[in-house]
């Protein structure tokens, strides 16, 4: 926990969190897991400056990525809201995703490579970001984060998801504006809807418990349209990032299962593609190169999707017969020859050398968020 500390404490300074800066960097996936790995270190040492930080990193997230960008014309919250309502539903606009570059107009031509550095907004990074206020809310016992999370869920998901045509079965767009009112990448993230799925369960599950109003049913419809385009869905991909993702799903599907969710009907299938995944990244692995040739927070994301599924293994084996139906022809037992990698993607992201490449060094903020929550994975993984 120390090291866990002592990079999360340096990320706090580096971006202007602690001391705080006029202008912070804030960056929405990062600062997702950043929120928290600083509950994690709350919940570990009972240290309230953990939870100080993650408070201040919320307010910060939402006051910089929330607002228009300080390069636009236009000003305030990108909500639309005034300042006083905006501040009562920071993030009922969405959020930024925090790049270096403002968005691509609704006129201007689109360019493959340069809209990577554009501003705009992902909804993988928004349900990351929803993720982290429901974490919140569970720490804390304060419904306020779950509440903006809802809001988040619901504005959002009114705005990414479409029918081609009338009477047809909705799809998301992968990034849109700022403002939320056109799409700059129109194609669908291939884990989105399941992303949205299992994220907008677990929000309501927290109120549920939180509030005691156990038929808390605020995202029914949006869980209904989600679980509708997940049907038949293929989750299979050989991106380290991608799988790890995946993994994490499952544990949190598992984790849902009990609350009678929508969600619970795909842990079959999304384990039988973790499987699949992960024995053609094995055969494609990149896991032997030099670090210059490598993206550490990608493979830190397969690293934490590995300690999920031991997370549900263990489950699993302490209620065998709670889990035998959903798990159906999968044996949970398939995962062990990979668990090794997890020890194997750390320990080369912990040595100093490799944290001295350029590619480390290019993506520095995420790569350590991401070492930090793959060396103490609680936070992340809490429970639903």
């Amino acid at each position: 926990m120390s090291m866990v500390s002592e990079i999360m404490l340096d990320f706090a300074e580096r971006t202007g969190l602690s001391p705080a800066r006029s202008s912070p960097e804030r960056y929405l996936w990062t600062d997702s897991f950043a929120v928290c790995n600083y509950l994690g270190l709350y919940r570990q040492t009972g240290d309230a400056q953990y939870r100080d930080l993650a408070l201040r990193l919320v307010d910060q997230v939402h006051g910089v990525l929330g607002r228009h960008r300080p390069d636009d014309r236009r000003t305030g919250w990108i909500s639309g809201l005034s300042e006083e309502e905006g501040q009562r539903h920071p993030a009922a606009g969405g959020l930024r995703i925090g790049k270096t570059m403002n968005e691509r107009g609704p006129d201007e031509p689109f360019d493959d490579q340069l809209e990577w550095d554009r501003d705009g907004q992902y909804f993988h990074y928004l349900t990351q970001w929803m993720h982290a206020l429901d974490c919140m809310s569970r720490v804390t016992s304060d419904l306020t984060f779950n509440r903006w999370a809802v809001e988040l869920a619901k504005g959002v998901h009114a705005r990414f998801a479409y029918e081609l045509r009338r009477g047809e079965e909705k799809r998301l767009y992968w990034k849109m504006s700022i403002d939320l009112s056109y799409p700059l990448v129109p194609s669908m993230g291939h884990h989105d809807p399941l992303d949205g799925l299992i994220t907008y369960a677990e929000l309501q599950a927290t109120h549920a418990q939180l509030s005691g109003q156990t038929a808390y049913q605020e995202l029914s419809g949006e869980i209904s349209d989600m679980a509708r385009i997940c049907a038949g869905g293929n989750w299979a991909t050989d991106d380290a990032l991608g799988i790890g993702g995946l993994l994490t799903a499952a544990y949190r599907i598992a984790r849902l299962r009990d609350a009678g969710s929508d969600a619970g009907n795909f842990l079959e299938t999304v384990l039988q593609d973790c499987l699949s995944s992960l024995a053609s990244f094995s055969r494609r692995s990149s896991l032997g190169l030099p670090a210059e040739y490598r993206l550490a927070f990608r493979e830190l994301g397969l690293s934490i999707g590995l300690q999920a599924i031991q997370e549900l293994t263990e489950l699993a084996g302490r209620y065998p017969d709670f889990f035998k139906k959903p798990l159906g022809r999968v044996n949970v037992k398939g995962f062990e020859p990979y668990l090794a990698l997890i020890e194997m993607i750390n320990a080369f992201w912990m040595k100093k050398k490799n944290q001295e490449s350029a590619a480390w060094k290019e993506h520095r903020n995420i790569n350590m968020v991401m070492l930090a929550t793959s060396l103490a994975p609680d936070g992340y993984l809490s429970d639903p």
